[in-house]
């Protein structure tokens, strides 16, 4: 009798633990934030919109295996390091860019790279991220184009 009781309950626990591996739909998202693609819909409050000229739109993902930051600024690519802490914590380090000059953008990045060094939190609702510095209105919000 004992071992009819163990075997059951080791093979619920086998059929449960293999339910909850079931991959997630790619419309929904989760709340984590790396991973992701997540392009520049909001600076400072007011709407992006693509330059004719760009080359890029604006965007950036965040990599857990190595934590680290990459993506397009407008002109330059930039590059970095990130942790999160428990509350939504969020820190930027050693964020660098190329050197490129491009006299036909009229996008500033140095607003947009100081979004990075500012942002100490963000919120992420429905595959849309806000990097916030205390609890004022974001800095910057951004939408989840694709999971990497």
């Amino acid at each position: 009798m004992k071992t009819k009781i163990i075997v059951i309950t080791l093979l619920s626990i086998f059929v449960m633990s293999c339910n909850s591996k079931k991959e997630k739909k790619v419309d929904s998202f989760d709340e984590s934030i790396t991973g992701k693609y997540w392009k520049l819909k909001t600076l400072k409050g007011k709407d992006i919109k693509m330059e004719e000229n760009q080359k890029r739109e604006i965007f950036f993902t965040l990599k857990a295996n190595d934590s680290s930051v990459s993506g397009f600024a407008g002109c330059n690519s930039l590059v970095g390091q990130f942790s999160i802490e428990k509350g939504n914590r969020i820190r930027f380090k050693n964020m660098g860019t190329t050197l490129m000059i491009c006299p036909d953008i009229t996008f500033k990045e140095s607003d947009f790279l100081d979004v990075f060094k500012l942002a100490d939190n963000y919120t992420v609702k429905d595959g849309v991220l806000s990097l916030n510095v205390g609890r004022r209105a974001p800095l910057a919000v951004f939408e989840a184009v694709y999971m990497k």
